[in-house]
């Protein structure tokens, strides 16, 4: 469904001020009219306050525009509103997703600024006609999923100050309708991903918008040859290509002169380290991104000086620890992505000067014990993602220091419950990941130091009733997933005081039976919930009626039946999205 627009109500002028400093306002009678559509008892339109539960009075401008929407069917046009107000009432049509092709009708001509219709149902070429008749007015327009063509974008040719135009997978527009994007000169940002209209072609468009500073062609799978049409793009400053893989190396040739570029997305493109090559005047790229990307370590040296770099992500690109020494003039470094490289910890020495880390992702690397000597010293470190290496329990003890972790994901490590103790000095650990390892009571109790941690993911542990009761230190836990251990109903019982968790996975406990599900009942934040591979029953079903924010179950393996699921979801449990057995 489209969301709110980009002025949202919160940016537009307060009632207290609309009606004393807005020269629109006093020249209309507009105000008075919607005055007199108001109800004159008590409205049934309220904001939430600040405490649980309470209202506070709403603006006399949000219920005019509620009553507005409430009454759309009795309107023909608001031409004559006031452009913020009838800004409003569109807003909260779209978002409350009552906007028709009817009630659409009502806004020809009145000077919107922005139409934000992406992932709105139903929008099509005629709706097109009633968005171009805001001509000089409009600024931005959002049509993505929509089964716009040719015709509907020809419609916008007159509104040539238009600054933000999104036609994200829009697959029924050309290369002959993005023809008309030629004329709009004052774009500012124009995104089309995955759109078969972008084509060497159909780029012939961009060569004119000589304002452009967010290019997004994310997927679109027609455009080698035709970067040459960027060159020009100067003021360009961000530029996805992520997932266009048939741009080779001299696509990026035409990049070269783009010196104001910041952000380059090159993911799964064919950029070897040639490629690489012609961005080394990019002095202002801040954000590098070649996942995929077939370049070698010998790409680095040219990386090196990309001083301004904050992210550079090399995830899958086959890198080696030669060339690994270039990394220590990146400074600035925040987010680095190593994942699924062959480096080892020859690469890491020289990592410890990258002070500025906060997200180091060294997954499925051949890093051990002694690599993690290395990253004593950044102490920034929020995130450290050391799943599938060669990391020992020896070699959590380099991590004590790290006081601003966060996230780490040890899964598929040789970390044993010695390992895990070491983790336990790591007291501001909000997030950490420990799927498929064979962590014991023992290892979970060396985490019970960690009470800032929200999310605990313990699939495949050797968790028993016994180890359960370390969950209690865990008050703040959003997510936990403690799957194929030996839990049982009486373990479940330190789990259902956990009421911030939002996810919870206990799958593949076969012990566990309706019991289980009446001690959760109380977890009424729950979104998703998981007690597959279980002794649950049909009737253990009843427990789950105050879980109304349940958006996805799933029973499989245990004894509840399809039917009574979906008696479930039709009766107790409305907004249920996902439920198994279906």
């Amino acid at each position: 469904m489209g969301g709110v627009c980009s002025r949202k109500r919160s940016q537009l002028v307060d009632e207290g001020d609309t009606f004393q400093t807005s020269p629109r306002f006093s020249k209309t009678s507009s105000l008075k009219w919607l005055l007199l559509a108001l109800p004159h008892t008590n409205s049934d339109v309220s904001r939430k306050g600040q405490g649980k539960g309470s209202t506070q009075c709403p603006s006399l401008m949000e219920l005019c525009v509620a009553r507005v929407c409430k009454d759309i069917d009795k309107y023909s046009s608001f031409m004559m509103l006031p452009r913020d107000l009838s800004q409003q009432i569109f807003n909260e049509l779209v978002e409350s997703n009552c906007l028709t092709e009817a009630s659409l009708e009502t806004f020809r001509d009145c000077t919107l600024q922005d139409i934000c219709l992406g992932e709105y149902p139903g929008v099509k070429d005629a709706w097109m006609e009633v968005v171009a008749s805001q001509r000089q007015s409009l600024l931005s327009v959002d049509i993505s999923c929509s089964e716009v063509t040719d015709n509907g974008i020809y419609l916008l040719r007159d509104c040539s100050n238009m600054q933000s135009l999104a036609c994200n997978y829009c697959d029924q527009i050309s290369k002959h309708g993005l023809g008309i994007l030629s004329g709009l000169s004052n774009l500012t940002s124009l995104s089309l991903k995955r759109s078969n209209g972008v084509t060497a072609e159909g780029m012939r468009a961009f060569a004119s918008l000589f304002n452009l500073v967010n290019l997004d062609l994310e997927g679109c799978l027609k455009i080698h040859g035709s970067c040459v049409h960027l060159k020009d793009l100067k003021k360009l400053e961000s530029l996805n290509l992520r997932y266009c893989n048939n741009v080779v190396d001299s696509d990026i040739k035409y990049l070269s002169d783009l010196t104001n570029l910041k952000e380059l997305q090159l993911s799964c493109c064919r950029i070897t380290d040639l490629g690489v090559s012609y961005l080394r005047g990019l002095s202002k790229l801040t954000h590098l991104n070649l996942e995929g990307c077939p370049v070698t370590a010998a790409c680095l040296e040219v990386i090196s000086g990309l001083a301004s770099l904050v992210l550079l992500n090399l995830n899958r690109c086959g890198i080696y620890d030669e060339g690994c020494e270039n990394f220590e003039g990146l400074k600035k470094l925040k987010v680095l992505n190593l994942g699924f490289n062959y480096i080892t910890d020859a690469c890491l020495v020289h990592l410890k000067e990258l002070i500025n880390l906060e997200s180091l992702n060294l997954d499925s690397c051949k890093i051990g014990d002694e690599g993690l000597s290395h990253l004593k010293g950044l102490v920034l470190l929020q995130s450290l993602e050391l799943s599938d290496t060669e990391v020992g329990s020896n070699g959590l003890q380099h991590l004590s220091g790290l006081r601003n972790l966060q996230s780490i994901n040890l899964s598929f490590t040789f970390v044993t419950d010695i390992g895990m103790k070491k983790i336990s000095a790591l007291n501001s650990l909000e997030s950490v990941n420990l799927d498929n390892h064979q962590i014991t009571d023992v290892g979970l109790a060396a985490l019970t130091s960690l009470t800032g941690l929200t999310h605990l993911d313990l699939f495949g542990a050797r968790i028993t009733d016994y180890g359960t009761n370390c969950f209690r230190y865990f008050k703040n836990l959003q997510s936990l997933e403690v799957c194929g251990g030996s839990i049982t109903d009486a373990g479940v019982n330190n789990i259902k005081d956990l009421k911030a968790l939002t996810l919870l996975n206990l799958s593949h406990n076969v012990n566990l039976t309706d019991k289980t599900l009446e001690l959760i009942s109380g977890l009424t934040a729950l979104a998703s919930l998981n007690v597959s591979n279980s002794r649950v029953s049909n009737a253990g079903l009843r427990h789950l009626k105050d879980l109304q924010n349940l958006r996805s179950l799933s029973l499989d393996s245990s004894r509840v039946t399809a039917s009574e699921m979906k008696k479930l979801q039709a009766t107790t449990l409305p907004y249920l999205i996902s439920v198994r057995p279906e």
